[in-house]
């Protein structure tokens, strides 16, 4: 593994664990649901009420901070952050069209799109090869699978896998 891979690696734990970081900071204050609380046809949310512009915002803040401390621009943990965002919101709307109720896990689904969307949109800026950007993914899975459990049986997130 190289420097670049653990940090991008890194950089997509950052931008997908700083929405949870500022809810358990803020708790329900300031979580306005991105889809406005729209419904679809299929009378189920867009995304649901867990997918926050808060969220959004912490993840694209603090992947922002932490990619320019690793001395990369600002603008490349945006675009990373910005990534991971798309491909959890896509997770999350995949997962209202099956009628799975907000924060429920879905395992592999949870945690592919949120990984290997910014993993391969930023492989080249990585300098990392195809084989590279699939490991970030599964080792992003494993890490996120382990994290969920801790803070489900600490008691900091209400369900676990």
């Amino acid at each position: 593994m190289t420097a670049e891979f653990i940090q991008l690696l890194l950089l997509i734990i950052i931008a997908n664990g700083a929405p949870v970081l500022m809810r358990m900071i803020l708790g329900d204050r300031l979580n306005a649901p991105v889809d406005f609380g729209f419904t679809l046809p299929d009378n189920n949310p867009v995304f649901g009420a867990s997918k926050t512009w808060r969220g959004i915002l912490a993840a694209l803040l603090m992947t922002s901070i932490a990619a320019s401390l690793m001395n990369y621009p600002f603008f490349i943990g945006f675009l990373i952050a910005g990534y991971a965002v798309a491909g959890d919101l896509a997770s999350s709307f995949v997962k209202r069209r099956f009628s799975l109720a907000p924060s429920s896990k879905a395992p592999v689904l949870d945690q592919v799109p949120e990984s290997l969307l910014p993993a391969s949109m930023m492989m080249r800026t990585f300098d990392l090869e195809l084989s590279s950007v699939l490991w970030i993914s599964f080792i992003f899975l494993i890490v996120d699978l382990v994290i969920t459990y801790v803070l489900y049986h600490w008691k900091i997130l209400k369900k676990s896998v």
